[in-house]
């Protein structure tokens, strides 16, 4: 453990916990996750008086923390939203660009802010880390978070295409979301390349994580007749197909039609090391 605090670096030294990474950035790229967010997580938004957001590692420009402030705002008027970055030019560049209700602040995966955050976005992050630094961080940014808060972290490609996350909320992993822009990929398993660090190096034979793939694959394989109605519709068959197989599927046609398919965590959870744990299904409360 000291080895891996070092490895992060951390409060001991006086900086924010985490590492500087590329900073590489896109306009629209996090359009998938922020729809999430403003979608089946927007109650989450309203259990807070002043719901508070963090774009966590917005990279070398804070346009996509900008545009998840405008998303999110548009689905609930009172939110805040704080940019985190490691790197003090990134976080000067932000700066430029604080308005009321947003604002760009140094700090790292300790996520050191005035309020316990509802979302906190973590994109393109820990990928540039090893997978047995996952279970630190998230406890790390997971202890911060309000009572009924989530982290989206995940990858996704550089213009937003193929995505993929996971939700942690309090108690751990709940969910693995993925979302493919129609017309990219001839396969669901193509989204693997961009699978969150939890489980890239997962998408192996005996692994849940590939079983649920290989699964996808075959039930949209199978739902090829719908194709002529458009891959909206395939894709809609596939989910239904999935969900009727047994496996736990979340939402309905209203999330699968944007190409998007969110299973519980445990599904697809590692078979072995600290990534196995599981922190339950996300429900709204009273569900």
């Amino acid at each position: 453990m000291v080895q891996k605090a070092e490895r992060l670096g951390g409060r001991a030294s006086g900086r924010p916990v985490g590492n500087i990474t590329r900073g590489t950035t896109n306009p629209n790229r996090m359009r998938r996750v922020d729809r999430w967010f403003a979608g089946p997580q927007a109650w989450r938004l309203r259990t807070e008086e002043r719901p508070l957001a963090v774009d966590l590692g917005y990279g070398a420009s804070p346009t996509t923390a900008v545009e998840m402030f405008i998303r999110l705002r548009a689905v609930c008027p009172d939110l805040e939203l704080v940019g985190l970055e490691i790197e003090p030019e990134r976080v000067a560049r932000g700066q430029a660009l604080d308005i009321a209700g947003l604002s760009f602040r140094l700090g790292g995966f300790e996520l050191a802010l005035p309020r316990p955050p509802v979302a906190v976005r973590a994109f393109n992050v820990l990928r540039q880390y090893e997978e047995a630094d996952v279970p630190a961080i998230w406890d790390t940014m997971r202890a911060r978070l309000a009572p009924h808060g989530l982290i989206a972290e995940g990858t996704c490609d550089e213009v937003g295409r193929r995505a993929a996350w996971v939700g942690v909320d309090r108690d751990g992993p709940t969910t693995l979301t993925i979302a493919l822009r129609f017309g990219s990929f001839a396969l669901p398993s193509e989204v693997a390349e961009r699978l969150p660090k939890a489980l890239i190096h997962r998408n192996v034979p005996g692994e849940r994580v590939h079983e649920f793939l290989r699964a996808a694959d075959a039930a949209w394989l199978a739902a090829a007749p719908l194709a002529s109605f458009g891959n909206r519709q395939r894709w809609i068959g596939m989910c239904r197909a999935l969900k009727a197989a047994g496996w736990p599927v979340h939402d309905g046609v209203r999330r699968w039609r944007l190409g998007e398919l969110t299973v519980d965590w445990a599904c697809v959870a590692p078979r072995s090391g600290g990534l196995a744990l599981s922190g339950g299904p996300a429900r709204p409360p009273g569900q």
